[in-house]
């Protein structure tokens, strides 16, 4: 199992999870609790995680390796077209300490390193 996480700076971290939630759940299953302020999306490839915390919104992915990149690409792209007014950027980083991808509005996503050899 393989972890990535991303802090997306925003004032409304939990209209966005909400949001992110609601739109998942028509093809998987979501989970959002607006007084805890946490929910999970569950993928067959893996899960992910919402926080809203004060000011910003908290991602981790978890999956194996081969999937994190899958997994990161369908959480950033969606959150940073439901944020285009506020410029969402949503940057990954894996639980070795490396980049994962970047995504932001009207951009291609930048991609994670190639791993060392």
């Amino acid at each position: 199992m393989a972890t990535s996480h991303a802090r997306v700076t925003t004032d409304r971290p939990g209209r966005y999870a909400k949001q992110l939630a609601a739109h998942m759940a028509r093809k998987i299953t979501t989970d959002w609790d607006a007084e805890a302020g946490h929910g999970t999306l569950t993928f067959a490839m893996g899960t992910a995680t919402l926080h809203a915390d004060p000011g910003a919104l908290l991602l981790t992915v978890d999956g194996a390796p081969d999937d994190l990149p899958r997994l990161e690409e369908v959480v950033g792209k969606h959150l940073v077209r439901f944020g285009t007014k506020d410029e969402l950027v949503v940057a990954w980083t894996r639980d070795t300490g490396t980049p994962g991808t970047t995504w932001r509005n009207d951009e291609d996503p930048t991609p994670a390193p190639a791993p060392a050899e």
